[in-house]
């Protein structure tokens, strides 16, 4: 199998490919979170805290070993974060109850944001329920994210919402914002990505999928900074058009900039890999743009959208 140009976010080939090969042969009583933290601090590998994004750097090492490039020390406790394995999850804790109606009698919407556990992700595990019924699955949360129960007045759930990383390159949204190569390498970690968004099966509300949009984008900004010390200045996500017309992001007035080129997280240049998807993308400050080529401009807390 040829070397990926990209991996796990990052330029990837043959100097990376021996790097790593050398790391783990000069190193051989290391253990794999040894490794993932040398690995790191090698490319300098940060979050814009800078912290040492280690658990990125495992995620690479396992899909390397997947591919038979490595061979790493065996696991020596199990990973608390299940990195590189499905979840063996257990059924959701949830009343399969029907809501239907209208959406009036819902709101206002209670959003809780429970990324960092407590009493509501311990009653309704909110990755197990996406797991289950969400289409693409739910493996685990590598990286920052954000994850959204969205219940009625009367606190019943009724969706998930999950945020999490941006894609490393997607070539509308980049020309779209304007930047370089070496800006949006410098600046990606500003943009959140809407990774999953399910309402529950059983309920049936018209309109309300684009008002739940609306209410979380109007948290995502404050919970993101109160959690990561960082601002995001806009959210994407992407719709695979062989399944949903992305009627709800356009009614919540989201920003359609066009397909993607079928290429994949990881899949090579110029080969379509993977399904047609439609980028969109909603700007949470309006000088978003100014924000993410610069990330230095004063904060105007009035004119956000």
């Amino acid at each position: 199998m040829p070397l990926p140009a990209i991996l796990q976010g990052r330029p990837f080939g043959p100097e990376q490919l021996q790097q790593i090969q050398a790391l783990i042969r000069d190193h051989r009583a290391w253990s794999r979170y040894r490794l993932s933290r040398e690995l790191a601090a090698l490319w300098d590998w940060r979050t814009p805290q800078g912290q040492l994004k280690d658990m990125a750097a495992r995620t690479l090492l396992l899909k390397m070993q997947e591919q038979g490039w490595i061979e790493l020390p065996p696991p020596r406790r199990k990973s608390p974060t299940r990195s590189g394995k499905p979840p063996a999850w257990s059924a959701p804790a949830l009343e399969p109850s029907p809501v239907e109606g209208v959406l009036k009698d819902l709101v206002p919407l209670r959003l809780h944001e429970v990324s960092q556990g407590g009493q509501r992700q311990a009653r309704w595990p909110l990755e197990a329920s996406v797991h289950r019924y969400h289409y693409l699955g739910y493996r685990s949360r590598v990286g920052q994210n954000l994850q959204y129960w969205v219940c009625d007045r009367q606190d019943r759930p009724l969706a998930c919402v999950v945020f999490g990383a941006p894609a490393w390159q997607c070539a509308v949204r980049d020309q779209w914002i304007g930047w370089s190569s070496a800006e949006r390498a410098r600046h990606l970690g500003l943009i959140a990505n809407n990774t999953r968004f399910l309402i529950l099966p059983w309920v049936r509300v018209p309109r309300l999928a684009s008002h739940i949009l609306s209410q979380v984008c109007r948290r995502l900004r404050q919970d993101w900074l109160a959690k990561y010390g960082q601002a995001v200045w806009l959210v994407e996500t992407f719709v695979d058009r062989q399944r949903f017309a992305g009627t709800c992001y356009r009614a919540a007035n989201w920003i359609c900039l066009g397909p993607t080129r079928g290429r994949g997280r990881q899949g090579p240049a110029g080969v379509v890999s993977t399904t047609i998807k439609d980028v969109y993308v909603w700007p949470l400050h309006r000088h978003f743009r100014s924000h993410l080529l610069n990330p230095q401009t004063p904060i105007n807390a009035p004119e956000l959208l």
